[in-house]
């Protein structure tokens, strides 16, 4: 696959050796007991320099997941449980993978000129407009006409004077109701709240048919997962599944073209295929695949896929057993909740963007889009523990993440809450990076940061294109 498929020679082991309590937090937050083993840090002070504890909370995302894949491994086994190094820099630039991805040479663009801050008569606003649709419904709640051309600088100058002239909420709710995206930027957050949200809702049957999964060299050897997500955090969680040697099936429908930018990054290791849900056939097809499917993730808004006859009794009453991971940006509840959401929204929306300002008040960003790709680390870390378990009682289960949780958690759930940048350079993350020859061309990019002794440097394979893999299982 690549040429150099495993990796950079690992360094030697060096930095504390336990759990941190950042760490012990996510592993209870996944359904987990006592961590089954302790962590190996190598340290990289200057890696994800924010005023929030980024750093902190990534390393705990990784180092999560990789507990949980040596645990499972281990089950697998009947072996102990490997031990887990976790290297900052490698954290850190898997962290900004979007970042590093090179294709054929060519640099990703990671925000569209209409994504932003946006000074409103009363505070600022956030946009995302990346996605075509997304841009559309943008310029047509605001009465704007779309030229067609992204970067035409009089239609960003008309943008900002439209929203200039009206409050935030205003632009928030009109957005929305037109099909766009975009919400008010909060203050800084006050005090934590009594209940901070949890990183995983659990439920589902706690026993019922065994399905134990025989020995195997990868933790996730043998395992079918269907993956229905979108942008960032759901695929980074299955494209790590796919590391740990799960059968990784995508399907998007038809009608909603995908970046293929965006899934040259987060599409190692997986297939894509096309399916219409609403057509007879090919939702033939996808009950055909969820029959034998161990997994389930899916990345749409609460209740969209309900309507469609997967809404959580009726997949444990059809596919006993399975374990469905549900994730959204906003949760549960909030006035927010049920709608899209991105990263940089949730940011903005829940105080982190205040945090992160600037010293002329511009609203500011974490280093990363750190709670899509953390989130994504503990989703995968979820399925992960709800697989072991599965070895032992049998069952299936719910989890339920959200990038909100996440940025709860950031900035109310990690000592010390608010730190200044440390002055420690950034980390070299050219050992972190290898080259992959791919159906999109050469692929310059991030390795996982996932690691246990023995663990795959990489994938396997690379990201075949969006949408052209038969919907069967491998």
């Amino acid at each position: 696959m690549t040429e150099d498929n495993r990796g950079p020679a690992a360094p030697e082991p060096r930095g504390p050796e336990s759990i941190d309590a950042a760490t012990a937090y996510a592993w209870t937050g996944i359904g987990g007991d006592t961590p089954p083993a302790p962590v190996r840090y190598v340290p990289a002070p200057g890696a994800l320099p924010a005023r929030l504890p980024v750093r902190e909370l990534a390393r705990a995302c990784a180092g999560v997941c990789s507990l949980a894949a040596a645990e499972l491994l281990a089950r697998r086994t009947g072996t102990a449980v490997r031990p887990v190094r976790i290297d900052e820099a490698a954290v850190a630039t898997a962290f900004v993978s979007e970042r590093h991805l090179r294709i054929d040479g060519r640099a990703l663009t990671p925000f569209a000129p209409l994504s932003g801050f946006w000074p409103t008569s009363d505070g600022w606003i956030r946009t995302h407009a990346n996605y075509p649709h997304h841009r559309t419904a943008l310029l047509r709640a605001l009465g704007l006409r779309d030229p067609g051309d992204g970067d035409d600088p009089a239609l960003t100058r008309s943008l900002a004077a439209e929203v200039a002239c009206r409050t935030a909420h205003e632009v928030q709710e009109t957005v929305y109701a037109a099909g766009g995206l975009a919400v008010a930027v909060a203050g800084a957050p006050g005090p934590p709240p009594a209940e901070p949200l949890p990183l995983t809702v659990r439920s589902g049957p706690a026993e019922g048919p065994a399905r134990p999964l025989p020995p195997a060299a990868l933790p996730a050897a043998g395992v079918r997962v269907l993956d229905l997500t979108r942008v960032i955090a759901g695929p980074v969680a299955t494209r790590t599944l796919a590391l740990l040697g799960a059968d990784v099936l995508r399907i998007d429908p038809p009608r909603l073209p995908e970046d293929p930018d965006a899934h040259a990054d987060t599409g190692p290791g997986k297939r894509s295929a096309l399916l219409d849900l609403t057509d007879p056939g090919d939702r033939r097809t996808f009950d055909e695949l969820l029959g034998t499917a161990d997994v389930l993730v899916t990345g749409y808004r609460p209740g969209a896929l309900d309507a469609l006859g997967l809404d959580p009794a009726a997949l444990a009453a059809r596919r006993p057993g399975l374990v469905t991971a549900r994730l959204d940006a906003w949760g549960d509840s909030g006035p927010l909740a049920g709608r899209r959401g991105f990263d940089s929204l949730v940011q903005a929306a829940t105080g982190i963007a205040a945090v992160e300002a600037a010293g002329d008040g511009r609203p500011g960003a974490l280093p990363a889009q750190a709670l899509d790709h953390g989130t994504g680390y503990l989703l995968a870390a979820a399925v992960l523990r709800a697989l072991t378990e599965r070895q032992e009682t049998g069952g299936g289960r719910l989890l339920r993440l959200s990038l909100a949780a996440t940025a709860s958690w950031l900035l109310h759930g990690i000592r010390p809450p608010l730190s200044e940048p440390p002055a420690a350079p950034a980390p070299d993350p050219e050992p972190w990076l290898i080259t992959t020859a791919s159906p999109y061309g050469t692929l310059r990019h991030a390795l996982p940061p996932v690691h246990y002794q023995g663990a795959p440097r990489t994938w396997s394979r690379p990201p075949t294109r969006w949408g052209t893999d038969r919907p069967v299982w491998s």
